[in-house]
């Protein structure tokens, strides 16, 4: 079920939105101080490619400062996105696995830095 579900959230959505978390990746690690922003952007992409049978697990409490200014710049922004998208999802029922991932994007979306990504 893992690999039909991450087939399908590739070809409809995966695909796209990794490829918008790189771009805004490469365009961050142009200048040093946004390197730590621009790898978090890439551990984000590397998730929205193949997001079934993955856990993200957060620890705010790793690195608060780079967090909260992520919460700031953009946090707020994409967890509002993912969560609309999300919910957008869910209206079907077919529809539902593919939110339950916008969820998970939405809270690490949040705060990233110190986050790991692992297999469940």
């Amino acid at each position: 079920m893992k690999l039909i579900g991450n087939i399908l959230w590739l070809v409809f959505s995966g695909l796209e939105s990794a490829l918008i978390w790189c771009f805004i990746g490469l365009i961050l690690c142009i200048t040093i101080v946004g390197i730590p922003f621009g790898r978090q952007c890439f551990k984000l992409a590397h998730l929205t490619l193949w997001p079934f049978g993955r856990k993200a697990a957060i620890h705010f409490i790793k690195h608060p400062v780079f967090n909260i200014i992520w919460l700031i710049i953009a946090g707020i922004e994409l967890f509002v996105i993912y969560m609309m998208v999300g919910l957008i999802w869910c209206v079907t029922v077919l529809g539902i696995p593919f939110g339950l991932q916008c969820f998970k994007f939405a809270k690490l979306s949040l705060v990233p830095f110190g986050a790991s990504v692992e297999k469940k």
